[in-house]
């Protein structure tokens, strides 16, 4: 009738036609059949002006597993996810087929997976999803910055040992993608399952802790006498020493000839903190996990500790590099330098000033968890990446916790009482989640400017004013509720 209607005098079996092909050529598309575009423009298009319609542009054509969706994922290479209390699930591969052991953990973050995938402190962790659809904006090109750092990456590489999500999608659309999320664990050589209860998952690690995990697959062929062993079985990551795998193996200078100068010590550094220091006007020399700190500290304005995956009591070498600086400026044979740490960097200047860790029973990792100044009540919402905690209740005279987590009450930071020594266990750089604290990084900044000012002043007052409000007199606010039960809490 529409197309009568439009196209007026002709048969009703011309009609017909039209409007059969005009059919197959849409289901065609929609089975990705490669349809020429000029039959497509011609057959299911209307001839008047006001009508006519363009085709989409192709998408890429690389997607592993179901075509359609995950209700058609029983026709496609499955994987087993192994626990170690003896849950078995089975999933679908979109990733790569290779076996893999680790600590199963899980994060909350609704957005930012190729930067949660990419950051060092996820090393050796099989990372659990909780969001219940992930991929569906693709994966960015590789590339650099101006700065000389991955532009879109917080490393060089996907850390996570394997990736579990409870819905994968297949298609994709964002203006920056340039392949899928299959696409890009297939390339970095990842194992990931979809079609698994997360939701199962996140309540048997928040009752039971973070458990070790392996993901075995079956072969494509099965002989009549191969071993129907699993040659994979689990392991325990924060045995090794995972700083040392994903630290570099020699010193790099980023934003070399600005103002100020840092020695940062790389656990695991993300890419955006190097980023965050160079943007300010800081120079910064990247070393080795194990590199002495103390004859690199002249010519220096600051230390930096990073950020990295594992147990911090296996960066015993580290602790006694750092105790070593803070020994000779307490001492008055050096300089008072300010020292800043993130994350892991705020476990190792406590272990250095003479505390101890506990390894948290599910860590804390998202992009929102509440954490309060203990100096202003303030509190602010951070992203966090972390299994161990400070046992701030050891630190000695002259220290004092700076940050609390609002949920577990966990140490958060700590700040010395009267040299510019202080840590933060978030990430203020973000990247993703929050940015409410990358005020932190301004801190840092000023104190390396004049390091016997008092911060403690300056760590109590917080965030930056907000600047003035825009003369605004609507605003549209978009959102939506939560996709799946539990999941309207993010």
């Amino acid at each position: 009738v529409a197309i009568r209607r439009h196209q007026g005098a002709s048969s009703a079996d011309s009609m017909r036609q039209k409007l059969t092909v005009c059919v197959l050529v849409h289901c065609a598309m929609a089975l990705r059949v490669s349809v020429p575009m000029h039959t497509a423009a011609s057959v299911c298009r209307c001839n008047r002006v006001k009508c006519v319609a363009e085709m989409p542009p192709p998408r890429p054509e690389a997607f592993i597993g179901s075509t359609f969706g995950s209700n058609s994922a029983m026709f496609y290479r499955q994987g087993m996810l192994v626990l170690e209390d003896g849950t078995r699930l089975r999933g679908v591969s979109f990733g790569y087929e290779a076996s893999v052991s680790g600590e199963l953990v899980f994060t909350t973050g609704m957005v930012g997976y190729p930067e949660s995938l990419t950051d060092p402190s996820y090393r050796g962790q099989l990372l659990v999803m909780t969001y219940p659809i992930v991929g569906n904006y693709g994966v960015p090109e590789d590339g650099e910055d101006e700065y000389g750092l991955p532009k879109f990456f917080e490393s060089d590489k996907v850390q996570v040992a394997a990736v579990i999500v409870s819905d994968y999608s297949h298609h994709h659309s964002h203006w920056a993608s340039r392949r899928s999320l299959s696409q890009w664990l297939v390339e970095q050589r990842v194992p990931a399952l979809y079609g698994i209860d997360t939701r199962l998952l996140t309540k048997k690690i928040r009752a039971k802790g973070a458990l070790r995990a392996f993901i075995e697959f079956a072969p494509s062929v099965s002989l009549g006498n191969d071993d129907a062993q699993s040659s994979v079985g689990f392991e325990d990551p924060n045995l090794r020493n995972l700083a040392a795998e994903v630290s570099v193996s020699k010193p790099r200078v980023y934003g070399a000839g600005n103002t100020l100068k840092i020695l940062a010590v790389d656990c695991g550094i993300k890419t955006n903190i190097i980023r965050s220091l160079v943007q300010r006007d800081c120079e910064v020399e990247l070393v080795p996990w194990d590199t002495p700190l103390l004859p690199l500290m002249e010519g220096k304005d600051g230390l930096f500790l990073s950020n990295g995956p594992g147990n911090p009591a296996n960066l015993d070498v580290t602790i006694g590099h750092i105790k070593a600086v803070m020994d000779a400026q307490q001492a008055g044979t050096a300089p008072v330098k300010p020292i800043f740490g993130i994350c892991l960097g705020n476990q190792l200047l406590g272990m250095a000033a003479g505390a101890s860790t506990y390894k948290l029973p599910f860590g804390n990792r998202g992009q929102n968890q509440p954490v309060t100044n203990l100096l202003s009540d303030r509190c602010f919402i951070t992203p966090q990446n972390h299994g161990y905690a400070l046992d701030a209740t050891q630190l000695p005279e002259n220290w004092t916790p700076l940050f609390q987590n609002r949920n577990d009450r966990s140490n958060e930071g700590i700040m010395h009482a009267t040299l510019p020594w202080f840590t933060a266990q978030f990430h203020p750089e973000a990247k993703s989640g929050p940015s409410d604290t990358s005020f932190l990084f301004d801190l840092f900044v000023g104190v390396m400017s004049e390091p016997t000012a008092p911060v403690r002043a300056a760590l109590a007052s917080g965030k930056y004013e907000a600047p003035p409000p825009l003369p605004l007199t609507k605003v549209l606010l978009l959102g939506s509720g939560g996709l799946s039960i539990g999941q309207a809490g993010e």
